[in-house]
């Protein structure tokens, strides 16, 4: 199953409940983007330069662990779960989604771990790049208000108004990137999140692949 959406509008958190309730294995497309986000930041590569960032997209060794319960990602052995998740990578991580070399890369892993079968994959572009013969496809979004909360709370109450202003910026970044750019699927089933609980949506969602099953 291909879960697409909008940051902050609850993927992780449905993606991770529909993979446990259904007996599934997880994968965070995103959290792959980041982990190379940060291993360039690591390495001290400006992150704005798509030339310097593709000529060593190919050097760091990701492993992502698909437990929903306990998901992992690991960058050259080292999980860094945590440190993905800091205000650096939040700033770097579209730059370094939009250079082509390192799409290429983890399409390749994604396609792998997708290709065992079993499993619900969340990102931007699952359901129109990387899996589009998907057996159910979502496209969950919520509106940016909601979304900014959400994604503040998680922070440990940021500040709301730059929550939102962030995600928005995120969103004209990803949706207007040249490859790859974040849409939803031709026959994707569009799930909004706005008003609705986290077992809601998980409902929604659980009840879209009995359907299909």
């Amino acid at each position: 199953m291909a879960v697409d959406g909008t940051s902050g509008s609850g993927k992780s958190s449905t993606c991770r409940a529909v993979a446990d309730r259904l007996g599934l294995r997880y994968l965070d497309t995103g959290a792959q983007y980041r982990a190379v986000t940060w291993w360039m930041l690591d390495q001290g590569i400006d992150v704005h330069d798509p030339a310097a960032v593709a000529a060593r997209a190919g050097e760091p060794v990701l492993v992502s662990g698909t437990d929903p319960l306990a998901p992992t990602i690991t960058v050259d052995g080292r999980d860094v779960s945590v440190e993905i998740r800091g205000d650096a990578v939040n700033g770097a991580v579209s730059p370094v989604s939009a250079v082509p070399e390192v799409r290429a890369r983890l399409v390749e892993i994604q396609r792998e771990l997708i290709g065992a079968g079993g499993i619900v994959v969340e990102g931007r572009d699952i359901g129109s790049v990387v899996w589009p013969q998907a057996e159910l496809k979502v496209y969950l979004t919520a509106d940016p208000a909601a979304r900014a909360a959400r994604r503040a709370l998680e922070n440990g109450g940021a500040d709301v108004a730059a929550t939102r202003a962030s995600l928005l910026a995120r969103d004209e970044i990803d949706s207007g990137r040249a490859v790859a750019p974040l849409t939803m699927a031709d026959g994707a089933v569009h799930v909004d999140s706005t008003d609705l609980t986290l077992d809601e949506v998980v409902d929604v969602v659980v009840g879209l692949v009995m359907e299909r099953v």
